[in-house]
């Protein structure tokens, strides 16, 4: 019997699983896909290697206090293994038609640069900061409810509870009208991508969480994403535990609304392994999906409530030369075709991208050792997609096949348009659509975040890593935020339930 079972090898279950083993606990990691890692996974095409979803991680640098709490917990996970390399200063760059603006760091210099660029616009930046430092300190306390048992959650909310719901509902897009200037207004708003909710459903205490997450600069894994898994999972076998692979859970097993034990499916063979302790790192959806409908019913329908976010399509572009000579860096580019930065793509048949996310991941990481590459992503609405999710042979389908090809055409040209000097270099490109990320990851809808970060997401008392049923917990950035260290920090809170020492680390 095991000492724990978790759910999903993301780095919010492999961070779980590898916290417990740190305290002697024998885990067992079962993962639905023939990789390990979830969305720090890496692929291969010929001298090409390509990240599905690290793009940048704030917090892991040589960094005292705070700010440098999860590169420590990392750290003591890892015996120090996974390092990281920083993206260098300035890390974003916001691109709009005639106007650029690049976003150093720390914070201090970030204002400066942007008083620098709008002296007329003092007071709306001072409005600016003071806001998201209100709403940042909301979302620790939020956060901090999340993993607290319920009756000291309840004594919490009642003292912040209303200041978290004022910075839940209010939205990015109300924040910004307080900014007069335009192009002020989408250099502050332009990365909501970073967490996939535009900026009219946006809650303003995600988008100043997740962007000051980077205040004391961006860095990236030395080595690759890959690394997260392949330093995190043997810390689990160490300890006793195993990961498994291509294991589909089917069941959460409830016996007297406790947890026995989880049956899945592995390569055609039924299999039920037993604990009285899971950790779901799979998201709510696939969570709910594997329990009765008999079992927390309140509950559950709360959660089946709360809708997917946003799908995202992306462009992986490799390269052969110098990249760096045609004006590549290890910067992120937001480009934006007009000041409104806030448009999704809804029509992918037919319209082009109104914005751009695009990385160099092999400019980020020194010790990178292939063929230098590029990541294009687009979010978008996966409507135009809606009948090859969830149908096992949809993407073999030539209407799929054909609406993908036209697609990446499209992504290609408008990249070799804002890259000209790039484009003679590109050897290799291949498009992933939200068939591939539900295929890969069970995604519902394909959403690239998961559940749709709203007010109503951020606010739910359902979304506890507690559940009502004994011996269940919840992990991942379904239950956290959006992102690598908001998925790893929800599964080390989870651990913490099962091993309270863990939480001595928090403050380490």
């Amino acid at each position: 019997m095991w000492d724990a079972i978790v759910l999903g090898s993301g780095i919010g279950g492999l961070g779980a699983a590898a916290a417990l083993a740190r305290q002697g606990r024998r885990v067992l990691v079962l993962e639905q896909h023939d990789v390990a890692g979830g969305l720090t996974q890496t692929f291969t095409r010929a001298d090409w290697t390509f990240a599905t979803g690290v793009h940048y991680i704030g917090g892991v640098g040589d960094i005292t206090g705070s700010s440098g709490q999860i590169g420590r917990l990392l750290a003591w996970l890892t015996g120090g293994a996974l390092r990281f390399v920083s993206c260098g200063n300035p890390y974003d760059i916001v691109r709009l038609p005639d106007f650029e603006f690049a976003i150093p760091y720390p914070e201090a210099r970030y204002r400066e640069a942007l008083l620098a660029r709008f002296p007329q616009q003092s007071e709306a930046v001072g409005r600016w900061f003071a806001a998201c430092e209100a709403a940042r300190h909301s979302a620790f306390a939020m956060f901090a409810m999340r993993g607290m048992p319920q009756w000291l959650a309840w004594g919490m909310h009642l003292i912040q509870g209303d200041e978290v719901e004022r910075w839940a509902q209010c939205t990015l897009a109300s924040a910004l009208a307080d900014v007069p200037d335009a192009q002020l207004r989408a250099v502050l708003g332009a990365r909501w991508g970073d967490y996939g909710a535009p900026p009219e459903r946006a809650p303003m205490l995600e988008h100043a969480l997740v962007t000051s997450s980077y205040n004391a600069g961006a860095y990236y894994p030395a080595g690759g994403p890959a690394r997260f898994a392949s330093t995190l999972v043997p810390v689990v076998e160490a300890a006793g535990g195993e990961v498994q692979l291509g294991a589909c859970v089917e069941r959460i097993l409830v016996t007297g609304g406790h947890v026995v034990g989880v049956a899945f499916n592995q390569g055609g063979t039924r299999r039920t392994e037993f604990t009285s302790r899971v950790i779901s790192a799979m998201g709510i959806a696939n969570t709910v999906s594997c329990l009765d409908a008999a079992t927390a019913p309140a509950w559950q329908d709360t959660l089946r409530g709360l809708r997917p976010g946003l799908a995202h399509l992306a462009l992986y572009i490799g390269f052969d030369g110098d990249i760096a000579a045609a004006g590549a860096s290890g910067a992120n580019i937001w480009i934006y075709e007009s000041e409104e930065i806030g448009r999704v793509w809804q029509n992918v048949e037919e319209d082009d991208p109104p914005g751009l996310f695009v990385s160099f991941p092999s400019m980020k990481d020194r010790t990178w050792a292939g063929k230098p590459t590029a990541e294009v992503i687009a979010l978008c609405d996966a409507r135009a997609f809606a009948s090859w999710l969830d149908t096992p042979d949809g993407r073999h389908s030539a209407p799929y096949q054909e609406l993908k090809g036209r697609i990446e055409q499209r992504l290609l040209a408008r990249f070799r348009r804002h890259f000209p000097a790039l484009a003679p270099l590109i050897r290799f490109h291949e498009l992933s659509t939200p068939v591939t990320q539900q295929r890969y990851l069970r995604s519902p809808g394909g959403a690239m975040y998961g559940l749709d970060v709203t007010a109503s997401r951020l606010t739910s008392a359902a979304l506890r890593v507690r559940t009502p049923v004994h011996g269940l917990l919840l992990a991942g950035q379904d239950v956290t935020g959006p992102g690598v260290a908001g998925a790893f920090m929800g599964g080390l809170m989870a651990a913490a339930v099962i091993e309270p020492a863990i939480l001595t680390r928090f403050a380490s």
